[in-house]
């Protein structure tokens, strides 16, 4: 569409000779077209002298599409040749300034497509300088075992464009920001420096190629200086080098310019594994609230070096550094990207309105924040615009001049500058309320009264590790009063405040976590929570500190996604992570974070025990379903693909019945199927036997090998064929035969919760159909009842009940009544796995009248409430008075107690009437 019937604001002010000259120029243009131009003129002496000097290329490109005069230029440049290229970038620049200008001017192109264009002639112009030159150092015989050819990835060179550059937001006259780095591993070890040196050649005349002025004028003024301490080293540096810096000096304000890096010229694909290394520096595994003091230092020293203290007045006034200017917004919406963005990949949006709408959606800004703040920042640029377009200044200060700054508000399209001055002073203060509440922490108040034994807690905390940076000091002195007010409502302070203590005792560091209290006062709900009421979870808590992420992630409070969904992330995470070693952290952190939340719902009374056991259990399911391709795909490097059909793995125990509570390990089988294969095909081969073996050994190994992120699960094998003594994966043939001629009624037993929970879909299939072949071919057998009572007197003989809260092992408790259960499913020949499902068979099959197996599940369920609430509490919860007030409320309202002492007798009731029960049927 022609550029004047796309105008949509109305001609800038302007004087009459100008309309004049604009006639004698443009004559044959539409009139709209010229008093736009006229305006522009008497607007921008910048823009008038470049219309005089374009006014042949800008009168066909007006009459046309202003779009397609932009690629027609761009395309004009490819094929220009080194010796021209200088002289034909300078003309481009003017074209697209021009063009550019008077687009935004007339309102044809909004904000992000001034900026693109201009981006889009800085990514061109920089990528044609450097391939250019570089090409020159390979034909001058510089850069050693370079050909012609590998001047157009620039001989493993890449530019970086940073900043707006980067984020395609260039400035109407912006300088831009290049880090140019070169792939050493391109090169032998004795040519290196000799290459560095050429590729530092190259990069400097780049540098002047671009920034110097002629008397075409310049291209970009070209900043280099935010490579890697770029007072010492050269403008262009080795990758492996800037990688090495970054890891071991890299500070926050480089992560914040890494957001928006991108390669934009020479090597992309290199440039692109550089910034894939730099990812764990800028994109932290954990939430960095630390960033925030950092962003606020630095918005303080910026300030105080320009003098922008004081209150907020239009003339004048810095629109991008000062107070409610752009870059408060644009550190606003970094801060919290550098916060979020390690765990959430869809928060890194390079651009700040593409960054905030982000946020918005995953709930870090408030959704009618973010568009405030969009709005002012999209004005805020334009305003920026117009500064720059009067004399392609390098400049953000508004003038002070009436006249001047009447000219910025015409070119606005506001006539009256008192009433435009007024709308930009309160959006700027609007700006500054928005953004400082984040980034100014509040002063310390007063800390609460405290009593003797607390105030000796509480000065013993000064000598904690967590506590031994100043910062960490600084930083808790403003949390302390807040933590302590938050315990004094408590149902008991002291035991709260005891239980914080060693939480505080056992953190190895407290920087990130204070930052992140400060920043989320949430959560300090939700330690006090936890302290006085969970001292196990907070003992788990202070060497586990980073769970506390989940917590902020968005949905830690949205319904149960179930196993298959936990499967598909994990298995993202997985192959994500980049290396088997790392696929373990991984799992590890996403493993510790889940029980985690599942303990928090608990707690807090979201879910009851019985969902919170199958939460676990779905935690435990896809953890091995994720990890199991991975430690075969780990294991096949050495000794090939898993020879036959392969292997499944049985989840058995309280994993096979879905019943997992905060402590559980995982009972597990791994059977394979050879199918006639003798020895696996890898580099190193393996009989078949021993290749399961060792895999088995591997997945036991990723399961609950201790690493920097705690160990996943410990692992119990005992539960296959002949236990202790039997391989440690076993062939189905095998096992079917054993099965059938070998295995004691307590394997027929277990055998009733075993369960496929990874591996191959087809031999899993295989395996339950044996399952349920024995179940029905031993359930009936006149040995089974006396072996279970035999067993069951040997458990009691060697475990004896442990305390008068224990739930799990002594008669009339849930092993007894697990062992029940069991035997119903085992003489039916029942599929049913958990326990509630095979609890109901024996009613329906007469094994028990219904009352007695209504008071089994009854007292089932009572007695896991109490188990699953121990084992959440605490690891040895045998005495339940010595766990305080706020864990005997727990495990009250858990059980539907009104006091201990009622507790306590109900457990007592129930245990007897199971335990009548079993000795009743066994003795029958």
């Amino acid at each position: 569409m022609p550029f004047a019937t796309r105008l949509t604001r109305a001609p800038l002010p302007f004087e009459p000779e100008r309309a004049a000259e604009a006639r004698a120029l443009f004559g044959d243009l539409a009139p709209e077209l010229c008093e736009l131009l006229a305006g522009t003129a008497g607007c921008s002496p910048y823009l008038k002298g470049l219309m005089e000097k374009e006014a042949d290329w800008l009168r066909p490109a007006l009459a046309g599409n202003p779009e397609a005069a932009l690629a027609e230029e761009f395309a004009r440049l490819g094929p220009v040749a080194l010796p021209d290229l200088p002289n034909e970038l300078r003309r481009a620049k003017r074209r697209v300034a021009l063009l550019a200008g008077l687009a935004d001017l007339g309102g044809v192109w909004c904000l992000e497509e001034v900026t693109g264009a201009l981006t889009r002639l800085a990514d061109l112009a920089v990528d044609l300088a450097l391939k250019r030159l570089v090409g020159e150092e390979i034909r001058r015989g510089k850069i050693p075992g370079a050909t012609e050819e590998d001047a157009e990835t620039a001989a493993g060179m890449v530019a970086l464009a940073m900043g707006k550059m980067g984020a395609g937001e260039l400035n109407y006259s912006s300088d831009i920001d290049l880090i140019c780095l070169f792939d050493e591993t391109r090169y032998d070890s004795i040519d290196q420096m000799e290459a560095r040196a050429a590729l530092i050649r190259a990069t400097r005349k780049m540098a002047g190629m671009l920034n110097d002025r002629t008397a075409e004028g310049y291209v970009f003024r070209t900043d280099l200086r935010l490579r890697p301490d770029a007072s010492v080293t050269p403008v262009c540096i080795s990758m492996g080098a800037a990688e090495l810096y970054y890891e071991s000096e890299g500070r926050t304000w480089e992560r914040a310019a890494y957001i928006k890096a991108r390669p934009c010229a020479g090597d992309i694909a290199a440039g692109e594994r550089f910034l894939g290394t730099l990812r764990p520096f800028v994109w932290r595994k954990h939430l960095d609230f630390a960033a925030i003091q950092d962003a606020h230092d630095m918005r303080l020293r910026i300030r105080e070096h320009k003098g922008l203290h004081g209150p907020i007045e239009v003339p004048g006034h810095n629109i991008k550094l000062g107070q409610g200017g752009i870059r408060e917004i644009e550190f606003f919406t970094q801060t919290r990207q550098l916060i979020a963005g390690g765990r959430d990949e869809s928060l890194r949006d390079r651009t700040t309105v593409g960054g905030m709408r982000a946020l918005a959606a995953k709930g870090w800004v408030p959704g009618d924040v973010a568009e405030e703040l969009i709005a002012h920042y999209r004005e805020h640029r334009e305003i920026e615009h117009r500064i720059q377009m009067v004399n392609d200044a390098q400049t953000q200060l508004l003038p002070t001049n009436e006249d001047a700054l009447a000219r910025i508000a015409a070119m606005m399209g506001e006539g009256n500058v008192a009433r435009w001055s007024e709308r930009l002073r309160a959006r700027l203060e609007r700006v500054e309320a928005l953004t400082n509440d984040f980034f100014a922490p509040d002063e310390a108040s007063e800390r609460p009264e405290l009593s003797e034994s607390a105030r000796q807690i509480v000065e013993g905390w000064s000598s904690y590790p967590a506590l031994r940076s100043e910062r960490a000091r600084t930083i808790f002195k403003r949390l302390e009063p807040e933590l302590l007010g938050r315990m004094a409502r408590a149902a008991n302070m002291d035991e709260a405040l005891t239980q914080f203590d060693g939480f505080l005792k056992g953190l190895p560091a407290g920087v990130q976590l204070f930052s992140l209290f400060e920043a989320s006062p949430q959560l300090i709900d939700l330690i006090v929570d936890i302290c006085a009421t969970a001292p196990g979870l907070a003992s788990y808590l202070s060497r586990n500190a980073g769970v506390l992420d989940a917590v902020l992630g968005g949905s830690f409070f949205s319904p149960w996604p179930g196993r298959d969904a936990l499967t598909v992330d994990l298995e993202r995470l997985l192959t994500q992570a980049g290396d088997y070693e790392a696929a373990l952290i991984a799992a590890r952190r996403w493993a510790k974070e889940w029980k985690f939340r599942v303990g928090v719902h608990h707690l807090r009374g979201l879910v009851d025990a019985s969902e919170a056991a199958g939460q676990y259990a779905d935690v435990a399911g896809a953890v091995l379903a994720a990890l199991w391709p991975a430690v075969q795909e780990e294991f096949a490097r050495r000794f090939g693909p898993c020879p036959g059909k392969g292997a499944v793995v049985l989840g058995m125990g309280s994993l096979g019945a879905e019943r997992l509570h905060a402590r559980s390990d995982l009972d597990l089988i791994v059977i394979y199927d050879p199918a006639g294969q003798d020895y696996s095909e890898g580099k190193k081969s393996l009989a078949t036997r021993a290749y399961y073996a060792k895999l088995t050994q591997a997945l036991i190994t990723a399961l609950s090998a201790q690493m920097p992120e705690g160990m996943l699960y410990e692992v119990d094998m005992r539960l296959r064929p002949s236990g202790r003594q039997g391989p440690v994966a076993t062939a189905l043939s095998s096992f079917a035969d054993y099965q059938m001629n070998e295995a004691w009624t307590w394997e027929h037993l277990a055998l009733t919760r075993a369960r496929p929970v990874a591996g191959c879909a087809d031999l899993a299939a295989e395996v339950e159909a044996i399952r349920l072949e024995v179940l029905a071919a031993k359930g009936k057998a006149e040995k089974v009842l006396p072996d279970l009572a035999e067993m069951r007197a040997r458990i009691f003989a060697a475990k004896p009940v442990k305390g008068r809260w224990e739930a799990k092992i002594g008669a009339g408790r849930l092993q007894d009544i697990e062992l029940l259960a069991q035997w119903f499913a085992l003489h039916e020949g029942a599929p049913a796995r958990r326990v509630e499902a095979q609890l109901r068979i024996g009613p329906r099959a007469g094994l028990v009248d219904k009352p007695t197996g209504e008071a089994l599940a009854s007292a089932y369920r009572f007695l896991w409430r109490l188990r699953a609430g121990e084992k959440l509490l605490s690891d040895d919860a045998r005495d339940l008075e010595a766990l305080g007030e706020g864990a005997t409320a727990f495990m009250l309202r858990e059980t539907g107690m009104e006091t201990l002492e009622a507790l306590s007798a109900r457990l007592e009731t129930a245990t007897a009437e199971v335990a009548a029960i079993v000795d009743r049927i066994l003795g029958g």
